[in-house]
């Protein structure tokens, strides 16, 4: 733990401190995520195979609820490929220019990749509508055929991406959509043997939408997420009056005020505070008492702490 204080101005005690217990601020070899590339990559080759036969099957057996699955399969494919550049990427040292690291890239990737999903259930919603009014010959055995090697595919790349999913937003986006994707060639499958058995050629249109709108309320949660990320709001499930009230109830503090909680990455979260002191408290005591707490009770690991004898402004003075 580091620690520096300084006599401050008009008299007042400053003490400033980050807390990195437990964190390893030098490179090192992360086994976690060499799994979870050597996953992605598997999951990739198997989701871009799979994709390329359900665009080809769309044309050649004129099924639009397999459009709509190659759609999806398309934004997996994406999904894939920018968790696997997240990974690559979110691991470089800190440098002069990017001074927190790269690792917030996990949480553009998802956010544009929940976007693209958006466009992608917009097109097909649009396409389904054509087909109502005019309805179209649909190849179900062909299509069947190519929704199962799609199941398939996507029951395999869910179990090479499930251990991942909660390490960071790209890989719960990669997981999300396989598994969307996963239910999306089930619906094909049934509504294929449906056409077949009926001969009602609207069931495919309904499908196709049926396919679409499914996991847009997923997609809109994981969006949300990553604004909030992305405008450093506080974490979902942390209370910053809860965490203001934990420090205020450390032995030796009068005053907690300019407390400030946000994400970096998914599994990464920082805060700074200013912490006024008792006249007859050790500052550098009272902040490492603030930060094991941060820590212990928060996970916030990489806490910001600056004690002082007097809050620094009579307007930030916020008592919990």
């Amino acid at each position: 733990m580091e620690q520096a204080g300084h006599q401050g101005h008009h008299g007042h005690d400053h003490a400033h401190g980050h807390d990195h217990e437990g964190h390893d601020h030098h490179g090192h070899h992360d086994h976690t995520a060499g799994a979870s590339a050597g996953a992605l990559r598997i999951a990739l080759c198997l989701s871009g195979s799979v994709l390329i036969a359900e665009l080809f099957g769309a044309y050649f057996f004129n099924s639009l609820a397999l459009l709509s699955d190659a759609a999806h399969m398309l934004t997996d494919v994406a999904a894939l490929a920018i968790a696997l550049l997240a990974i690559k990427i979110g691991t470089r040292a800190a440098d002069d220019r990017r001074s927190f690291g790269y690792k917030r890239l996990e949480i553009v990737a998802a956010a544009f990749n929940a976007l693209m999903m958006f466009v992608a259930a917009a097109y097909v919603v649009s396409e389904a509508v054509g087909r109502f009014r005019t309805p179209e010959h649909v190849a179900t055995g062909g299509v069947m055929a190519v929704a199962v090697l799609a199941l398939v595919v996507n029951l395999i790349a869910m179990r090479l991406l499930m251990g991942g999913r909660g390490e960071s937003m790209a890989m719960r986006s990669a997981y999300l959509e396989v598994l969307a994707d996963a239910i999306g060639s089930f619906g094909v499958i049934v509504g294929a043997a449906l056409i077949y058995f009926t001969g009602w050629l609207w069931i495919d249109p309904v499908v196709a939408i049926a396919i679409a709108l499914w996991i847009l309320p997923r997609t809109w949660s994981l969006l949300s997420d990553t604004i909030n990320v992305l405008l450093e709001g506080v974490p979902k499930g942390m209370s910053l009056a809860e965490i203001r009230g934990a420090i205020a109830a450390v032995s030796g503090v009068r005053d907690v005020h300019d407390l400030h909680i946000w994400s970096m990455s998914t599994n990464e979260v920082n805060g700074t505070a200013h912490v006024a002191v008792e006249a007859d408290a050790d500052s550098d005591s009272v902040r490492r008492a603030v930060a094991h707490l941060l820590q212990e009770r928060f996970a916030i690991g990489h806490a910001t702490i600056q004690t002082e004898r007097e809050p620094c402004s009579a307007e930030a003075r916020l008592h919990p």
